[in-house]
């Protein structure tokens, strides 16, 4: 037998067929025939031929007996048959057909029409064989992709997120350990079958996720009132409180602009109410009992346990058992009663939780995950935008401004066939990245109106640092996985060298600037330059490009730039731009 060839099974009790078949395909396919449908299922146990002819009338079973039986086993199913028939009718022809037969070859066969019709079907089989092996691929790229992004998004938000409580001098794990007691809780109620019928209908992977923005308000609160050591006064404390409003502000900016609301709406949610309290007493609304959603009542309590076992900058980290009876006595005023009671339950398993160095937060699997796209990621990015005092949106401008850039590239045969190798929607995605350690300046420097003392930028010019060790962090967690974050280490490390060697954080020179960063840093001095800053107000375009033009082969890349300027009416068609 020639393991090259295809093999053919014909199946029928008539020798003169067999011969006759045997002879018209045995030169181009490994034939053997088979006298009857018994011996065709004793074979078939043995080897699995690549196509079947099928005779219809034959004792003991006939070809709808046989094709039957093969259809019913997983083995045998997938096997193309074709009824061998001497007398066709559509009665008959239907029956066939319905019980899984490709087509039908009526008796006598001439052995030319029988190789051609062997030979199409052998072929459609085969591409049919190679569709599957490329779905199945292509299924299992999507998901590994979709399980990339996830991953990716929880690492990013996590590690922003860690730095947003880093201000206020939370201990470092506050976003992790709240992630771990809600999930503890959750799984609690749905055990006790408390409120249950809410809590089946969330997605509780996106859930658990969603709570790492619980404070992202507080970025928004000045450095002396998040770092105070003593107790605040009361004007103080009001505009502490102001972070639940400016996290809702934040998280509804993103919704504004996104169809992915599943996620962001459990931030919201959370962000605007996890302060209120059970009695009405809490804020921002002084909402009461139920009114409170079940995110924000949730949270409560999670919230309010890690900050009574951990330090803070006015008081020590207490007891767990003094924790659960300052718990206890809030039920009921502070916190949801139901909630409550299931907490003190269950109070062994979040003090084992609460020794416990590191947490593995498990996220479940949804379709709803495959969902979130740049949410994630726009989330970061109006993070580090709302440090400005002028609320403005830099990183959505240079995202914008990257998009017609890559394009001009992909036309100019210097840098075309690298830019063609990036994974443009990835670039884009990461560029939001690209000012990511501003979120640990003081924001007395970041919205300074007056010139920076030399000190003063030596400071803002840690951001860099402090973005690529963001990023790196990112990296770690998620198994350095995919294009975005090579994308993102080299653009947020980068884009504020020199052409020349003069730039930071490493002082590289010309090309050895990697082609993220260079091409960053032209659009990031355009949106500068056009935007309102502290310091100064917008520029209009032509003056804008002049400056950029200017600093051709000190500042910038001259071959990007020449493409900068090829294109600029494209830049000022597309942005707030005069």
């Amino acid at each position: 037998m020639d393991n090259h060839k295809k093999s053919v099974v014909i199946v029928d009790d008539n020798p003169i067929n067999l011969n006759v078949g045997r002879n018209a395909l045995s030169g181009r396919y490994n034939v053997l025939t088979v006298t009857s449908g018994k011996k065709l299922l004793q074979i078939l146990e043995k080897m699995i031929p690549d196509i079947i002819l099928l005779d219809i009338e034959m004792p003991e079973m006939d070809g709808y007996e046989v094709i039957k039986v093969l259809k019913d086993s997983v083995g045998t199913a997938q096997i193309p048959v074709i009824f061998l028939t001497a007398v066709i009718d559509p009665e008959s022809e239907l029956k066939g057909l319905s019980l899984g037969a490709i087509d039908y070859i009526t008796k006598p066969f001439s052995p030319e029409l029988l190789q051609k019709r062997i030979e199409v079907h052998l072929f459609v089989e085969s591409q049919k064989k190679k569709l599957q092996i490329y779905s199945t691929n292509l299924e299992e790229m999507v998901d590994e992709k979709r399980r990339t992004v996830f991953e990716l998004q929880n690492a990013i938000l996590k590690t922003v997120a860690e730095l947003v409580e880093s201000r206020d001098s939370v201990t470092g794990g506050h976003i992790e350990r709240t992630q771990t007691y809600l999930k503890l809780l959750v799984d609690a109620l749905l055990h006790h079958d408390v409120y249950s019928d809410e809590l089946s209908s969330w997605d509780i992977g996106l859930f658990i996720m969603s709570s790492q923005l619980h404070d992202v308000g507080k970025i928004s609160i000045k450095d002396n009132i998040l770092m105070k050591p003593s107790k605040l006064t009361e004007e103080e404390f009001e505009r502490m409180k102001e972070h639940t409003a400016y996290g809702m502000n934040i998280i509804m900016k993103i919704e504004e602009n996104t169809k992915e609301n599943a996620f962001l709406k459990h931030a919201r949610i959370m962000a605007g109410s996890h302060h209120e309290k059970w009695d009405g007493s809490g804020y921002p609304l002084g909402l009461k009992g139920e009114a409170i959603p079940l995110q924000g009542r949730l949270m409560a309590i999670v919230d309010v346990y890690d900050a009574l076992t951990n330090d803070r900058p006015y008081k020590a980290a207490f007891p767990h058992g003094i924790a659960v009876n300052v718990i206890k006595d809030g039920i009921g005023r502070h916190f949801d009663p139901l909630i409550g009671d299931i907490f003190l339950v269950h109070e062994k398993e979040f003090e084992r939780a609460s020794k416990l160095s590191t947490h593995d937060i498990y996220f479940e699997n949804s379709e709803a995950s495959g969902a979130l796209n740049s949410s994630v990621l726009n989330t970061v990015a109006n993070i580090v935008d709302a440090r400005n005092e002028e609320g403005n949106t830099h990183s959505k401008n240079v995202q914008l401004y990257l998009k017609i850039f890559i394009e001009a590239l992909l036309t100019n045969e210097r840098y075309m066939e690298t830019v063609s190798a990036w994974d443009s929607s990835m670039f884009l995605l990461c560029a939001q990245l690209h000012d990511v350690g501003k979120i640990a300046i003081n924001d007395n420097l970041l919205n300074k109106t007056t010139k920076l003392t030399n000190e003063e930028f030596v400071t803002i010019k840690s951001h860099a640092d402090i973005g690529v060790k963001v990023v790196k962090q990112i990296k770690v967690d998620i198994e350095d996985k995919g294009d975005m974050i090579r994308h993102a280490e080299a653009m947020v490390g980068s884009h504020h060298e020199k052409w020349d060697g003069s730039g930071y954080p490493l002082g590289l020179k010309g090309e050895a600037i990697p082609l993220q960063g260079r091409v960053m840093a032209i659009v990031d001095v355009y949106d500068a330059l056009t935007s309102d800053r502290p310091q100064r107000k917008k520029m209009p375009h032509p003056e804008a490009i002049m400056i950029i033009k200017s600093y051709s082969g000190t500042q910038f890349d001259p071959g990007l730039v020449d493409v900068f300027m090829e294109h600029e009416k494209s830049f000022l068609m597309a942005g707030n731009v005069e």
